[in-house]
């Protein structure tokens, strides 16, 4: 059998299919696109498959049928004739730089308008993009294909910096403005991009610019079933299978859970992480590849501000005007994390047409519980130092809890920041008893109160318990009189309980802790 190969961080559909590359057919959805209007918008994390899709329709629309032989599209009633196609890629460019989204553009258009000529009356951007458009209708007798690809990265980069952030708006709304007023000459317009920024006025005048980004009939296009997924890369999940050592059904069961459940539509499918997948596949092992491609350094400051819990992330509810539109004055973050791809539908409700969200997958816990950390103590992105998760990790999984609280001391004497409290420790300690890949409860409501945190490893229970400018003492008579321990009688595993008190006094700051072992009923400070 031949080896598959995989278009790992490839995106151009021409290279892809004419060097052999293994290419999961989306082709299917081209006819019902140029029916769906003259000006579409899709809204998909990154990473997620949205440049191949429009790389796939720049082929289609350059009428270049021999492309598509064999695939979905080859056997629809299509117009292959060509179409002068202008392809805009936001992606390559610094745009913490003043001039950036200016220089970019400025860059498509001198590329193009080698190609259809330029007015040289024109001296803006707006002006020049009008004269681009008409110049290739009337060179090539055909309407104009304008694809966009990340629209929203200029804006992403920069979410924070208002100032700006309003220069690159102002730009892009100019910019995009075009579209509408030279809809005579335009075929058809497809802009893509993380989020779609309504409260930011970009499309204010594209009234006629469909959203399908919910759209049930669009939820599957962009991502991999798992029917596709098993169709089309089968060989390649053996073969990891193999090097793992363990059958095909534990190795897909282990990348469903790290790469499957996002659901971007209620009656869409499940879908897994492309890039991922491929990743994984390639390099033969099943690791967190997503987080690392690039996310707004600021969801994090804003999911923190609005006083979302880590542990709370799973189970809000939204509506779709919430999940449909971001914008930057209001700071909510959860239609951002949504379309983002940190957060992923549940479930939906028709009758009070409300969604359910939730962490879709592991690799995205992983990611997420980092990024969270990070708005915490910034030392979470670096190397060893209080963050050596792996220690953290072998502490819990031997019970050596005593190794454990001495670096979480450590590492809180210097927590950044002043506006700290007991939410604040819990906090911390959750996510990094999730990044060391322990089941971990916060809040658990028991029938005598509701205890702070509780791990679990294979072989040790650990019940934490925190306290603020209060005492030990009492935190750990909290633990005893409301019984957290109870419901854990008939566990064969080790219990251990832990009071913590975080003392912000200037005399005596830092992390007291006592440890009980509920097996021998003793305790040590």
């Amino acid at each position: 059998m031949r080896k598959l190969r995989y278009p790992v961080g490839m995106q151009t559909f021409h290279k892809i299919i004419e060097e052999g590359y293994v290419y999961i057919d989306k082709t299917q959805y081209i006819k019902p696109l140029l029916e769906q209007g003259q000006f579409v918008f899709l809204s998909r994390p990154r990473r997620f498959g949205k440049s191949l899709i429009l790389s796939t329709l720049k082929a289609y629309f350059e009428g270049r049928r021999d492309l598509f032989k064999g695939l979905a599209a080859d056997s629809m009633d299509l117009d292959w004739t060509p179409s002068p196609v202008i392809h805009f890629d936001f992606n390559a460019e610094d745009y913490s730089k003043e001039d950036g989204t200016e220089q970019i553009i400025m860059g498509f258009l001198r590329e193009y308008e080698e190609l259809y000529g330029r007015n040289a009356e024109d001296i803006t951007i707006s002006q020049r993009f009008k004269s681009l458009i008409r110049n290739a209708y009337k060179k090539t007798g055909r309407k104009v294909v304008i694809l966009v690809d990340e629209y929203d990265k200029p804006l992403l980069e920069i979410g924070e910096d208002r100032r700006l952030l309003e220069k690159h708006q102002k730009i892009l709304k100019s910019f995009f403005g075009n579209l509408k007023t030279m809809d005579d000459y335009i075929r058809f317009a497809f802009i893509t991009g993380v989020a779609r920024f309504t409260r930011v006025s970009i499309f204010s005048d594209f009234n006629n610019l469909n959203d399908i980004s919910m759209a049930n009939e669009y939820a599957d296009i962009c991502g991999w079933t798992e029917a596709e997924l098993v169709k089309y890369l089968r060989p390649g999940i053996e073969d990891l299978a193999e090097d793992r050592e363990e059958n095909y059904d534990s190795t897909l069961k282990e990348i469903r859970r790290y790469y499957d459940g996002y659901l971007f539509a209620p009656r869409g499918s499940r879908l897994y992480n492309p890039y991922s997948v491929l990743r994984a596949l390639t390099e033969k092992e099943i690791f967190a590849y997503w987080f690392v491609t690039g996310t707004p350094t600021f969801l994090a400051r804003w999911v923190k501000n609005n006083g979302i819990s880590p542990w709370n992330v799973n189970g809000i509810v939204a509506t779709r005007d919430d999940l449909s539109s971001v914008g930057f004055d209001h700071l909510n973050p959860v239609p951002l994390m949504f379309q983002t791809g940190y957060l992923s539908i549940e479930s939906y409700d028709r009758e009070s047409q409300l969604y359910t969200l939730k962490l879709p997958n592991r690799e995205v816990e992983l990611g997420f519980y980092r990024l969270m950390l990070t708005a915490y103590d910034s030392r979470a992105n670096q190397q060893g130092g209080p963050f050596d998760f792996a220690q953290f990790k072998n502490d819990l999984a031997k019970g050596d809890i005593h190794g454990f609280m001495k670096r979480l001391q450590a590492m809180l004497k210097d927590l950044p920041g002043k506006d700290h409290n007991e939410s604040t420790y819990r906090a911390v300690t959750f996510l990094l008893a999730e990044l060391c890949g322990t089941k971990t409860i916060a809040e658990h409501d028991g029938y005598k109160g509701r205890s702070d945190l509780e791990v679990f490893t294979n072989r040790f229970i650990y019940l934490f318990e925190f306290k603020y400018n209060k005492s030990v003492k009492e935190a750990m008579d909290q633990i005893r009189d409301r019984d957290y321990a109870g419901r854990f009688a008939m566990d064969s595993r080790k219990l251990y309980l832990i009071a913590a008190n975080f003392n912000e006094s200037k005399d005596k700051r830092g992390l007291e802790y006592e440890i009980a072992d509920i097996m021998k009923d003793s305790s040590d400070r």
